[in-house]
């Protein structure tokens, strides 16, 4: 059992940081703040289900997409650790606003796409997959997408729990993990022939 159990840690850490679900639960609340909690929630459905059909194609198809356009997991790497340290220093010092992707249809675009299933998740799948397998990279997206699917059904609890600061504090620790990823994508892709 115990080498089971870390097999499965082993794919659910790196996810957990790259999807966030604290982070996202903030993010849930700023994109549907004018939506009423019936519309919000049929929009988080949405973006998980989005997410859950881009991650599960990606894991089964990425390698040969890359192979048809003649890049390498590593430029993959590069290329996906350069935008998430973006999105982590974006985060980190809160430039552009909250609100800047506010709307009434924001399921699909961009919260499944690319804010939950992000460069992060996607790069993560693919090494996840040569390293632990594909049985227990799967099973560590389920656990974190149904983390990610609690996270909005009861964002509203979350936010009088932890309050706003509270919220904010957790969601500025995990964008700084989020940045050492990054770097430490770059720094694989780099140093992989």
């Amino acid at each position: 059992m115990q080498p089971y159990l870390e097999k499965f840690l082993l794919a659910f850490i790196p996810l957990f940081v790259a999807i966030d679900p604290i982070g996202l639960v903030a993010i849930f609340l700023g994109l549907g703040g004018h939506a009423d909690a019936r519309r919000r929630q049929h929009e988080g459905t949405l973006g998980l289900i989005t997410s859950l059909a881009v991650a599960i194609g990606f894991i089964f198809l990425g390698k040969i997409i890359f192979r048809a356009l003649g890049i390498t997991v590593s430029d993959f790497q590069v290329a996906g650790g350069l935008i998430l340290l973006g999105i982590a220093v974006r985060e980190l010092l809160d430039l552009g606003g909250r609100d800047r992707y506010a709307g009434e249809s924001f399921g699909v675009v961009p919260l499944g796409m690319p804010l939950i299933a992000g460069p992060a998740l996607l790069t993560s799948l693919l090494i996840l997959v040569d390293t632990v397998g594909i049985l227990f990279t799967v099973l560590a997206l389920l656990v974190n997408l149904l983390l990610v699917g609690l996270g909005f059904r009861f964002a509203h609890h979350f936010t009088r729990w932890m309050g706003q600061q509270g919220m904010r504090g957790v969601s500025k620790l995990i964008s700084l993990l989020l940045a050492a990823i990054a770097v430490s994508l770059i720094r694989r892709g780099w140093l992989t022939p």
